[in-house]
Protein backbone atom coordinates (compact mmCIF):
# COMPACT_ATOMS: atom_id res chain seq x y z
CA UNK A 1 0.00 0.00 0.00
CA UNK A 2 1.38 3.46 -0.83
CA UNK A 3 2.49 5.24 2.33
CA UNK A 4 2.81 8.92 3.18
CA UNK A 5 5.74 9.72 0.81
CA UNK A 6 4.04 8.07 -2.16
CA UNK A 7 0.69 9.76 -1.47
CA UNK A 8 2.37 13.15 -0.96
CA UNK A 9 4.28 12.70 -4.22
CA UNK A 10 1.05 11.92 -6.08
CA UNK A 11 -0.65 14.92 -4.47
CA UNK A 12 2.10 17.28 -5.56
CA UNK A 13 2.17 15.89 -9.09
CA UNK A 14 -1.59 16.10 -9.47
CA UNK A 15 -1.70 19.64 -8.07
CA UNK A 16 0.67 20.87 -10.78
CA UNK A 17 -1.56 19.45 -13.52
CA UNK A 18 -5.14 19.85 -12.31
CA UNK A 19 -5.47 22.76 -9.85
CA UNK A 20 -7.53 25.51 -11.46
CA UNK A 21 -8.92 23.20 -14.17
CA UNK A 22 -12.58 22.34 -14.67
CA UNK A 23 -13.94 18.82 -15.01
CA UNK A 24 -15.80 18.49 -18.30
CA UNK A 25 -16.80 14.86 -17.94
CA UNK A 26 -16.70 12.27 -15.15
CA UNK A 27 -16.85 8.64 -16.26
CA UNK A 28 -17.40 5.88 -13.71
CA UNK A 29 -16.84 2.42 -15.14
CA UNK A 30 -18.16 0.62 -12.06
CA UNK A 31 -20.32 1.50 -9.06
CA UNK A 32 -17.78 0.93 -6.28
CA UNK A 33 -14.25 0.21 -5.15
CA UNK A 34 -13.73 -0.76 -1.51
CA UNK A 35 -16.87 1.24 -0.76
CA UNK A 36 -19.78 2.19 -3.03
CA UNK A 37 -19.37 5.55 -4.74
CA UNK A 38 -21.72 8.22 -3.33
CA UNK A 39 -25.02 8.56 -5.21
CA UNK A 40 -24.88 11.01 -8.13
CA UNK A 41 -21.12 11.54 -7.70
CA UNK A 42 -20.68 11.77 -11.47
CA UNK A 43 -23.23 14.60 -11.61
CA UNK A 44 -21.47 16.42 -8.74
CA UNK A 45 -18.15 16.26 -10.58
CA UNK A 46 -19.36 17.27 -14.04
CA UNK A 47 -18.46 20.93 -14.47
CA UNK A 48 -16.76 21.24 -11.07
CA UNK A 49 -13.78 23.56 -10.71
CA UNK A 50 -10.75 21.95 -9.07
CA UNK A 51 -9.06 23.97 -6.34
CA UNK A 52 -6.19 23.10 -4.02
CA UNK A 53 -5.08 19.56 -3.18
CA UNK A 54 -4.14 18.57 0.36
CA UNK A 55 -3.25 15.34 2.14
CA UNK A 56 -4.30 13.78 5.44
CA UNK A 57 -2.33 10.66 6.31
CA UNK A 58 -2.64 8.39 3.26
CA UNK A 59 -5.65 10.28 1.88
CA UNK A 60 -5.70 12.99 -0.79
CA UNK A 61 -8.31 15.75 -0.57
CA UNK A 62 -9.23 17.62 -3.76
CA UNK A 63 -11.20 20.87 -3.44
CA UNK A 64 -14.21 21.14 -5.76
CA UNK A 65 -15.86 24.54 -6.29
CA UNK A 66 -16.85 26.29 -3.05
CA UNK A 67 -18.20 23.58 -0.82
CA UNK A 68 -17.00 20.11 -1.80
CA UNK A 69 -14.00 17.83 -1.43
CA UNK A 70 -13.14 14.65 -3.27
CA UNK A 71 -11.58 12.15 -0.83
CA UNK A 72 -9.17 9.69 -2.45
CA UNK A 73 -7.32 6.67 -1.07
CA UNK A 74 -5.14 4.49 -3.30
CA UNK A 75 -5.69 1.25 -1.41
CA UNK A 76 -3.33 -1.67 -2.01
CA UNK A 77 -2.85 -1.36 -5.76
CA UNK A 78 -4.34 1.96 -6.85
CA UNK A 79 -2.65 4.60 -8.94
CA UNK A 80 -3.81 8.01 -10.10
CA UNK A 81 -2.25 9.53 -13.19
CA UNK A 82 -2.92 12.71 -15.14
CA UNK A 83 -2.01 12.87 -18.82
CA UNK A 84 -3.26 13.27 -22.35
CA UNK A 85 -6.67 11.91 -23.24
CA UNK A 86 -5.82 10.13 -26.47
CA UNK A 87 -5.31 6.72 -24.88
CA UNK A 88 -8.37 4.48 -24.48
CA UNK A 89 -9.37 3.24 -21.06
CA UNK A 90 -7.01 0.55 -19.78
CA UNK A 91 -8.11 -2.49 -17.79
CA UNK A 92 -8.93 -1.41 -14.24
CA UNK A 93 -9.30 2.28 -15.16
CA UNK A 94 -12.39 2.55 -12.96
CA UNK A 95 -12.74 6.35 -12.89
CA UNK A 96 -11.76 8.83 -15.62
CA UNK A 97 -12.10 12.61 -15.29
CA UNK A 98 -11.64 14.67 -18.46
CA UNK A 99 -10.56 18.27 -17.78
CA UNK A 100 -11.04 21.43 -19.82
CA UNK A 101 -7.46 21.37 -21.16
CA UNK A 102 -7.71 17.77 -22.40
CA UNK A 103 -5.98 16.22 -19.38
CA UNK A 104 -7.50 12.94 -18.23
CA UNK A 105 -7.21 11.83 -14.62
CA UNK A 106 -7.31 8.03 -14.40
CA UNK A 107 -7.89 6.08 -11.19
CA UNK A 108 -6.62 2.58 -11.90
CA UNK A 109 -7.04 -0.04 -9.17
CA UNK A 110 -6.70 -3.75 -10.05
CA UNK A 111 -7.53 -5.01 -6.55
CA UNK A 112 -10.26 -2.41 -5.95
CA UNK A 113 -9.23 -1.61 -2.36
CA UNK A 114 -9.11 2.12 -3.07
CA UNK A 115 -11.68 4.69 -2.01
CA UNK A 116 -13.34 7.66 -3.68
CA UNK A 117 -15.82 9.71 -1.65
CA UNK A 118 -17.39 13.17 -1.56
CA UNK A 119 -17.17 15.33 1.57
CA UNK A 120 -18.60 18.75 2.31
CA UNK A 121 -15.95 21.38 2.96
CA UNK A 122 -15.42 21.87 6.67
CA UNK A 123 -16.68 18.40 7.56
CA UNK A 124 -13.61 16.41 6.55
CA UNK A 125 -12.33 16.08 10.12
CA UNK A 126 -15.59 14.32 10.99
CA UNK A 127 -15.44 11.87 8.11
CA UNK A 128 -15.21 8.30 9.51
CA UNK A 129 -12.00 7.63 7.57
CA UNK A 130 -10.25 10.76 8.89
CA UNK A 131 -11.77 11.47 12.29
CA UNK A 132 -9.42 9.31 14.37
CA UNK A 133 -6.15 9.94 12.56
CA UNK A 134 -3.17 11.02 14.62
CA UNK A 135 -0.94 14.01 13.82
CA UNK A 136 1.00 14.43 10.62
CA UNK A 137 4.63 13.40 11.28
CA UNK A 138 6.04 16.26 9.20
CA UNK A 139 4.03 18.99 10.87
CA UNK A 140 4.42 20.85 14.16
CA UNK A 141 3.15 18.92 17.14
CA UNK A 142 4.81 15.65 16.22
CA UNK A 143 7.97 15.33 18.29
CA UNK A 144 9.62 13.25 20.97
CA UNK A 145 7.47 14.69 23.73
CA UNK A 146 4.28 13.73 21.90
CA UNK A 147 5.54 10.23 21.07
CA UNK A 148 6.66 9.55 24.64
CA UNK A 149 3.20 10.44 25.94
CA UNK A 150 1.33 8.37 23.35
CA UNK A 151 3.54 5.31 23.78
CA UNK A 152 3.56 5.32 27.59
CA UNK A 153 1.93 2.19 28.97
CA UNK A 154 1.49 0.50 25.59
CA UNK A 155 2.44 -3.17 25.90
CA UNK A 156 2.71 -3.74 22.16
CA UNK A 157 5.90 -3.80 20.07
CA UNK A 158 6.99 -0.37 18.92
CA UNK A 159 6.62 -1.51 15.29
CA UNK A 160 2.89 -2.20 15.82
CA UNK A 161 2.38 1.05 17.71
CA UNK A 162 3.85 3.14 14.89
CA UNK A 163 1.57 1.44 12.35
CA UNK A 164 -1.45 2.55 14.40
CA UNK A 165 -2.82 5.50 12.41
CA UNK A 166 -4.35 6.91 15.59
CA UNK A 167 -0.85 7.53 16.97
CA UNK A 168 0.72 8.95 13.83
CA UNK A 169 -0.88 9.32 10.40
CA UNK A 170 0.60 8.01 7.19
CA UNK A 171 3.26 5.57 8.33
CA UNK A 172 3.37 2.07 6.87
CA UNK A 173 5.59 -0.98 6.95
CA UNK A 174 8.44 0.34 4.80
CA UNK A 175 9.07 3.62 6.57
CA UNK A 176 8.56 2.24 10.07
CA UNK A 177 11.28 -0.34 9.39
CA UNK A 178 13.59 2.33 8.02
CA UNK A 179 12.92 4.80 10.84
CA UNK A 180 13.50 2.20 13.55
CA UNK A 181 16.84 1.32 11.94
CA UNK A 182 17.89 4.98 11.91
CA UNK A 183 16.81 5.40 15.52
CA UNK A 184 18.65 2.18 16.49
CA UNK A 185 15.52 0.75 18.12
CA UNK A 186 14.48 -2.88 17.92
CA UNK A 187 11.06 -3.43 16.32
CA UNK A 188 10.40 -5.95 19.11
CA UNK A 189 10.96 -3.43 21.91
CA UNK A 190 7.78 -2.66 23.85
CA UNK A 191 6.34 0.74 23.03
CA UNK A 192 6.09 1.49 26.75
CA UNK A 193 9.88 1.30 27.04
CA UNK A 194 10.41 4.20 24.63
CA UNK A 195 11.21 7.02 27.03
CA UNK A 196 11.74 10.67 26.14
CA UNK A 197 15.31 10.25 24.85
CA UNK A 198 14.50 7.32 22.57
CA UNK A 199 11.28 9.04 21.48
CA UNK A 200 13.27 12.10 20.40
CA UNK A 201 15.57 9.89 18.30
CA UNK A 202 12.61 8.10 16.82
CA UNK A 203 10.65 11.23 15.93
CA UNK A 204 13.73 12.69 14.23
CA UNK A 205 14.30 9.43 12.32
CA UNK A 206 10.69 9.34 11.14
CA UNK A 207 10.87 12.91 9.89
CA UNK A 208 14.19 12.40 8.10
CA UNK A 209 13.26 9.18 6.31
CA UNK A 210 9.91 10.60 5.16
CA UNK A 211 11.51 13.83 3.93
CA UNK A 212 14.15 11.94 1.95
CA UNK A 213 11.58 9.54 0.52
CA UNK A 214 9.37 12.40 -0.70
CA UNK A 215 12.39 14.04 -2.33
CA UNK A 216 13.04 10.76 -4.18
CA UNK A 217 9.45 10.48 -5.38
CA UNK A 218 8.56 7.69 -2.96
CA UNK A 219 9.29 3.98 -3.29
CA UNK A 220 7.98 2.04 -6.27
CA UNK A 221 6.80 -1.45 -5.37
CA UNK A 222 4.58 -3.33 -7.80
CA UNK A 223 1.80 -0.84 -8.63
CA UNK A 224 2.90 2.58 -7.36
CA UNK A 225 3.80 5.31 -9.86
CA UNK A 226 3.84 9.10 -9.60
CA UNK A 227 1.07 11.23 -11.12
CA UNK A 228 2.98 11.47 -14.42
CA UNK A 229 3.53 7.71 -14.58
CA UNK A 230 7.18 7.85 -13.49
CA UNK A 231 8.55 5.49 -10.85
CA UNK A 232 9.76 6.55 -7.42
CA UNK A 233 13.40 5.92 -6.50
CA UNK A 234 13.65 5.72 -2.72
CA UNK A 235 13.69 1.91 -2.83
CA UNK A 236 17.31 2.23 -3.94
CA UNK A 237 18.10 3.93 -0.61
CA UNK A 238 16.47 1.46 1.76
CA UNK A 239 18.82 0.47 4.56
CA UNK A 240 16.95 -2.65 5.71
CA UNK A 241 13.51 -3.04 4.15
CA UNK A 242 13.45 -5.98 1.72
CA UNK A 243 17.17 -6.61 2.25
CA UNK A 244 17.11 -9.84 4.27
CA UNK A 245 20.61 -11.33 4.46
CA UNK A 246 22.22 -8.22 3.03
CA UNK A 247 24.81 -6.19 4.94
CA UNK A 248 23.61 -3.67 7.49
CA UNK A 249 24.79 -0.19 6.48
CA UNK A 250 27.53 1.03 8.80
CA UNK A 251 27.35 -2.09 10.97
CA UNK A 252 29.88 -4.84 11.71
CA UNK A 253 27.38 -7.34 13.09
CA UNK A 254 28.46 -10.00 10.61
CA UNK A 255 24.90 -11.33 10.41
CA UNK A 256 23.25 -8.85 8.08
CA UNK A 257 19.67 -7.73 7.87
CA UNK A 258 17.21 -10.08 9.55
CA UNK A 259 13.56 -10.64 8.73
CA UNK A 260 10.85 -11.59 11.21
CA UNK A 261 7.06 -11.55 10.95
CA UNK A 262 5.06 -9.30 13.26
CA UNK A 263 1.27 -9.20 13.07
CA UNK A 264 1.44 -10.89 9.68
CA UNK A 265 3.88 -8.35 8.21
CA UNK A 266 7.55 -8.68 7.40
CA UNK A 267 9.89 -6.67 9.60
CA UNK A 268 13.50 -6.04 8.57
CA UNK A 269 16.14 -4.96 11.09
CA UNK A 270 19.66 -5.38 12.45
CA UNK A 271 19.69 -7.34 15.70
CA UNK A 272 22.97 -5.78 16.84
CA UNK A 273 22.46 -2.14 15.95
CA UNK A 274 18.79 -2.01 16.97
CA UNK A 275 18.25 -2.63 20.68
Amino acid sequence: MPELPEVETVRRGLALKISGRRILRAEFRRSDLRRPFPPALSARLDGALIGALSRRGKYILIELDADGLLLLHLGMSGRVTAGGGALPAAPHDHVMLTLDDGTVIRFNDPRRFGTLDYVKRGEEDRHPLLARLGPEPLERGFDGAYLAIKLAGKLTPIKAALLDQRIVAGLGNIYVCEALFRAQLSPRRLAASIGRGRAERLAAAIRSVLTEAIAAGGSSLRDYVQADGELGYFQHHWAVYGREGGPCPGCDCGVGVRRIVQSGRSTFFCSKRQR
